[in-house]
């Protein structure tokens, strides 16, 4: 049986892959971290969802102006 991602519950590691596989180029477990530290969402157990974590990216990007 196949192992599915769940876009809703992903860890560190497995964010990493899906931004990387979308096309970042530079999505790394220290920036991801780096971004939870500075205020990216997470679930209660730790997790991210993949879509509330990319909205808090775009929403940084415009508020940076980059």
């Amino acid at each position: 049986m196949q192992n599915k991602l769940d876009p809703a519950r992903l860890s560190i590691e497995e964010a990493v892959k899906v931004l990387r596989a979308a096309g970042s180029n530079s999505a790394t477990k220290e920036i991801v971290q780096d971004d939870i530290a500075e205020g990216a969402p997470v679930n209660a157990d730790g997790t991210i969802n993949v879509v509330h974590f990319c909205a808090w990216l775009a929403r940084e990007v415009i508020a940076r102006g980059d």
